[in-house]
């Protein structure tokens, strides 16, 4: 058997590597290897990208004008009915979107991948078609909206009501997903172990299953929180953008670029802000690796 020599192992080496012509880059945790030029480009690209447009609002920000800016009423009323209406919406999110995610997870029924399409459905649809189906439901004509109207005398378009409902409606599949993909994780054996016990499904659900998933619960919240406050399609179409009444900050926003950039700029930045505070809050669970 014949043994290649030294030079020609390394001469074969290199090659296989990609000739000593390439250049690469050395990354901290490849074990060694590099990345390949042409993958390096595109993902700066894609860097810059999504960055840029955010170090121009912080460079193009009014810092000086920036408290009187914050501090008119206009905006604080914005603010106000954005923080009440987002919560409200987080809350009806949890109170129908937790149990429609253990249905999801633990139930076998016919028709299930159906009904999880119908839920994640709104998370691709266009935030204004979300609204126009809102009218075409729960408007006065609407096929449930004109009986709450005749029966209670309940009329929810243009109203600070139909905000909530809108913004729920965008952010509840945020809380049904990570609920349901936490509860696939859980060892559904220990809900089998309570109802052995005497348990009833319910008080099984209730003392095991909750305190299980309780950290999955708390970051769809928050993501379903996050995405209400920052709801706009949905919430013009169905609620209108009256001050004081439907006006959220995305709407003040659009309404401010019209005619106060500067205003516009300052209230984008304590949207900014609170998306930075989420995502932090949620470092734990997608920014860190293993």
């Amino acid at each position: 058997m014949t043994v290649p020599s030294p030079g020609r192992a390394d001469a074969a080496t290199e090659t296989l590597r990609g000739g000593p012509w390439r250049r690469r880059v050395r990354t901290g945790g490849g074990g060694g290897r590099g990345v390949p030029l042409p993958l390096l480009v595109p993902a700066l690209l894609g860097l810059a990208f999504l960055t840029v447009p955010l170090v121009a609002l912080l460079v193009r920000a009014p810092w000086r004008s920036m408290p009187e800016q914050l501090t008119s009423a206009d905006v604080w009323q914005a603010l106000q009915l954005s923080l009440v209406c987002a919560t409200a919406a987080t809350a009806v999110s949890l109170v129908v979107g937790v149990p429609l995610a253990w249905l999801l997870a633990r139930v076998e029924f016919r028709g299930r991948g159906l009904v999880r399409a119908l839920v994640t459905l709104p998370l691709v649809l266009p935030p204004v078609v979300g609204g126009v189906a809102l009218l075409m439901a729960l408007g006065r004509n609407g096929i449930v909206g004109k009986w709450l109207d005749t029966w209670f005398g309940i009329t929810l378009p243009f109203t600070t009501a139909g905000v909530v409902v809108a913004e729920a409606f965008v952010a509840m599949p945020f809380l049904v997903i990570s609920v349901e993909g936490t509860l696939r994780a859980a060892d559904p054996r220990y809900e089998e172990a309570a109802t052995t016990l005497g348990a009833s499904r319910f008080t099984a659900f209730r003392r095991v299953t909750l305190p299980l998933i309780a950290p999955g619960i708390a970051a769809g919240a928050v993501l379903a929180w996050a995405r209400a406050l920052g709801e706009f399609g949905a919430t013009i179409t169905f609620a209108g953008n009256f001050p004081g009444r439907t006006q959220t900050m995305p709407l003040a926003v659009y309404l401010a670029l019209q005619s106060d950039p500067e205003a516009a700029i300052a209230l984008s930045l304590v949207l900014l802000a609170v998306s930075v505070a989420v995502l932090a809050g949620l470092r734990d669970r997608w920014m860190t690796a293993g």
